[in-house]
């Protein structure tokens, strides 16, 4: 929006105490004569494009810029106001007839330009030339952003109307103020539309355009009071009076005095207007007729054509907000290209360039896994101390089983005459009993062998999936490509490790060892210093199987406590790790680059809003400098 020289409404013998802006005699001679007609001057017209530039960059989507809010209790006259300035008939009515906000923008074009309007909202754009069209087009924009009915929406409505017969000035039009709901409206509808009003009148930039009924109290009127608890001095408030026909003889002197700025001071003071009513409208007067009709009406009242307008809506609001505009755009620059450079560059346009990037990246990816793969920590946590935490737990478990496989042996060979013994001789033993109680001992660890498989083979997901994250989180295609084969690497390799798993306790049941490595560790753990393959004899009692089953059992525990962790670490890890590395190298041929590189992430999103804003910022600082 723009502050701008308004000038009055003029009527008969009228004055305006700033007569530089007093509307010159070719002017009033056009059908638009009397309906409070603007005098711009030359140096309010640059003001008013810039502003109209500056919202073209989208820059109020970062800033507040200048505007003029245009507010009014209900039956206030508000939309004749707006008529008058558009020359076009608007929605009225009785109750809520603005129900979204509804941006008016006037141009004056110069003299032989047909009239033009363009209205939109959300992705609509819908451009006309038949000014009896713009009634209908705002009530169909309402409907379609507050549904059919009497509620309000939030959601701005611009209405840009070009032609020779209208002032450049653009204007808020909001919800006329209203007190209790009627049928069909949210009992709560008073407060949102002040809720909705206060959102623009309470910004230090803002005009507030006040409509007040001159044949009411306007002390009592709801939207001066909205005005002034935003504006206690009235700085940037301008009151319009309408209804002058409608005033109690008697009390024409009061509004003199309103108007003269003596009852509630105004710095940018009081207009007073006569618009086209509701009658008017029904009986199909016209507003050039109604234009005319309100001249006659001040030119012959007997206090009205006495009157003398305070007022002073120039252009220094907007002029002071210029500096603090411009400063804010500045910090806001500065501020947003700091937090994009901390974002990385992303894929360039070029196809080829491209394509050289997606090979960087897939090689950064799988130069990592390989690297996480050697033992080199490429993100928070260290997986090789993950994993040698696990094995660890699973030597301890081995440890722990020596003392139950002991017991049981013990237990075989001092009840074997009477549970295992079958047709040998007493004296004598059969090695089959203690090799089927070793069979069965061996295979109770398979269980907590396969569980560790199941442990790491989740912590190296993890970790391959966490590097997938760092590397493609610009990238979903990318992402969701390199999580799928992950798992599903994982999940083969996890079979695989799982069937070796199950040969190697199947291996166990033969109950085999080389003899001088079992001598070895019998001699180390029995204290025997001279049992060997050539000095078996002491060996031979039954007495001595405990240590001897132990012996082999302490084999058997190193064999398993290494044997499981290598075969987990090549499968699940070496292994998968080369097989993703070289499925992730083959999207390069023959891959949709642009679908593999398209960027629809979160991170890519805010990346994406911070660019539009440097550029929207940029534009918009451009254009203040050039103004300058």
């Amino acid at each position: 929006m723009q502050d701008q020289h308004m000038g009055s409404f003029e009527a008969g013998d009228s004055s305006v105490d700033s007569t530089e802006f007093m509307p010159s005699k070719e002017e009033c001679n056009r059908h638009m004569e009397g309906e409070f007609h603007s005098h711009l001057d030359e140096k309010v017209r640059p003001y008013i494009d810039l502003i109209d530039s500056l919202r073209s960059t989208g820059i109020e989507k970062d800033l507040t810029l200048p505007s003029i809010a245009v507010i009014g209790d209900q039956s206030s006259g508000k939309s004749s106001v707006l008529e008058a300035l558009s020359g076009v008939a608007l929605p009225r009515g009785n109750g809520i007839v603005t129900r979204c906000p509804l941006e008016l923008k006037l141009r004056k074009l110069k003299g032989g330009v047909q009239w033009r309007a363009v209205i939109s909202y959300r992705d609509k754009y819908v451009e006309f030339f038949d000014p009896s069209l713009v009634e209908h087009s705002v009530k169909k924009a309402q409907n379609e952003l507050a549904g059919e009915g009497l509620g309000i929406c939030e959601e701005l409505i611009s209405l840009e109307i070009s032609s020779p017969d209208v002032c450049d000035l653009t204007l808020i039009d909001l919800p006329g103020i209203a007190r209790v709901p009627v049928k069909g409206q949210p009992d709560d509808i008073a407060d949102q539309i002040r809720s909705l009003i206060m959102k623009f009148i309470s910004k230090g930039e803002t005009i507030n355009l006040v409509i007040v009924p001159c044949n009411v109290d306007i002390a009592t009127t709801e939207a001066l009071k909205m005005a002034q608890g935003v504006d206690p001095e009235g700085k940037r408030t301008l009151a319009i009076l309408t209804k002058p026909d409608l005033v109690d003889r008697g009390t024409e002197r009061n509004i003199l005095e309103i108007v003269r700025n003596q009852v509630i001071p105004l710095s940018k003071g009081y207009v007073i207007v006569k618009c086209r009513g509701q009658q008017q409208i029904n009986d199909g007067i016209s507003l050039a007729e109604a234009a005319r009709t309100e001249r006659d009406f001040f030119r012959r009242h007997e206090y009205f054509r006495q009157r003398r307008v305070v007022l002073n809506l120039d252009v220094s609001h907007f002029q002071k907000s210029l500096p603090l505009l411009s400063e804010q755009i500045k910090k806001q620059l500065w501020d947003t290209r700091k937090e994009l450079g901390t974002y990385k560059e992303g894929a360039p346009l070029e196809p080829q360039k491209r394509r050289t990037y997606l090979i960087h990246i897939l090689t950064h990816f799988n130069d990592k896994i390989n690297r996480l793969c050697s033992g080199q920590v490429v993100n928070q946590d260290n997986l090789f101390v993950l994993l040698r935490s696990e094995f660890k737990k699973w030597k301890e478990q081995l440890d722990i089983s020596k003392a139950s496989y002991y017991q049981t042996v013990n237990e075989v060979v001092n009840e074997y005459d009477l549970k295992h013994r079958g047709r040998e001789l007493p004296g004598f033993s059969d090695y089959s009993v203690f090799e089927m109680v070793v069979q069965r001992l061996v295979l109770q660890l398979r269980e907590p062998a396969l569980e560790t498989l199941k442990t790491i083979r989740e912590t190296v997901q993890k970790q391959f999936s966490s590097i997938a994250d760092t590397c493609f989180c610009e990238y979903p295609f990318l992402l969701c490509v390199s999580s799928n084969k992950i798992d599903n690497i994982q999940s083969k390799q996890e079979a695989k490790v799982e069937e070796r798993v199950m040969e190697q306790f199947e291996m166990e049941q033969l109950v085999y060892t080389q003899d001088n490595i079992y001598f070895k560790t019998l001699n180390e753990t029995s204290g025997y210093t001279g049992a060997s393959e050539d000095n078996c004899a002491d060996c031979d009692s039954r007495s001595k199987y405990p240590e001897m089953l132990k012996a082999y059992y302490e084999i058997v525990v190193q064999r398993l406590a290494d044997q499981v962790p290598m075969l987990i670490r090549y499968f699940m890890l070496k292994e998968s790790a080369q097989i993703l590395c070289t499925e992730m190298l083959k999207l390069i041929d023959g891959g949709n680059v642009d679908e593999i590189l398209r960027e629809e992430s979160e991170f890519s999103r805010k990346k994406a809003d911070m660019q539009n804003r440097v550029e929207r910022l940029s534009a918009a600082q451009e254009k203040l400098n050039n103004f300058f």
